[in-house]
């Protein structure tokens, strides 16, 4: 009998169909990046998820985050992109935590029986720690370092985070890594130098701040608001989602 993964199940077999649909995904941060992670997964047959974010959809999210329309603005992300991964898959378990997530805010988050986490956060404090916590749990965890400012997706590659080089979030991600003895890290990154953001009076945000009602971190609190574009961090959360559907089927963690 035909169903929506056959096309999956004819590259991967129905044990490995089996394995994805058992397995719990904890993506955090439901951005540009993470979202399409959180899709590449649901798409994949991935059968329970936690998501972790505690923004609310924006206007200026529109141009490069999954979730984003007219219609979902104002709406918590990990809300709408709980309601899609249940419009893929039915069966999917969903929980969902609008949290921003910090050292301090962990306790309850970060469960023993989750499979896999993948960190899609943009802050360098919680990722530092959430991949901390992630190593002494023995949890298998992907990191996405930066995104933004970047307007070629083929300069991406997969590696462990000692290998990287170019990218200015994996140079301090190295740096704080070794000085807490992690010694490994598989992260998705590119070599594509950072562009410099070309901002004016009209297109800055802390000048004309649209975050919707009841976002805790406006962009206007920001130093400065890294430039995006569609087809840059989507293509970094498919690789993610990619590598977390191998690692989990073919048992490479």
């Amino acid at each position: 009998m035909l169903h929506e993964f056959s096309r999956t199940e004819l590259l991967i077999g129905a044990e490995g169909l089996r394995k994805l649909a058992q397995s719990k995904v904890a993506v955090f941060g439901i951005g540009g990046v993470g979202t399409f992670v959180v899709e590449g997964l649901a798409r994949s047959g991935v059968g329970k998820f936690v998501l972790v974010d505690d923004d609310c959809i924006c206007l200026t999210n529109i141009n490069r985050q999954l979730h984003a329309t007219r219609k979902t603005i104002g709406r918590p992300k990990v809300e709408v992109m709980r309601d899609r991964i249940l419009e893929i898959n039915p069966k999917a378990e969903v929980t969902i935590f609008q949290a921003f997530y910090l050292p301090d805010t962990s306790e309850g988050i970060i469960a023993n029986d989750y499979d896999y986490i993948v960190d899609a956060i943009d802050t360098v404090t919680a990722k530092i720690d959430l991949v901390c916590k992630a190593k002494a749990k023995n949890i298998p965890v992907i990191s996405s370092m930066g995104a933004g400012n970047k307007l070629d997706p083929t300069k991406f590659e997969v590696a462990d985070i000692f290998n990287t080089s170019v990218c200015p979030l994996a140079k301090v991600m190295r740096q704080e890594l070794r000085k807490r003895g992690i010694d490994s890290l598989k992260v998705v990154y590119s070599k594509e130098e950072p562009l410099k953001p070309v901002e004016t009076e009209n297109s800055s945000c802390s000048l004309h701040c649209v975050c919707p009602p009841g976002t805790t971190r406006k962009c206007s609190t920001r130093r400065q608001t890294p430039g995006s574009i569609a087809f840059v961090p989507s293509v970094a959360g498919l690789i993610i989602a990619g590598e977390v559907v191998k690692d989990i089927v073919f048992e490479r963690v």
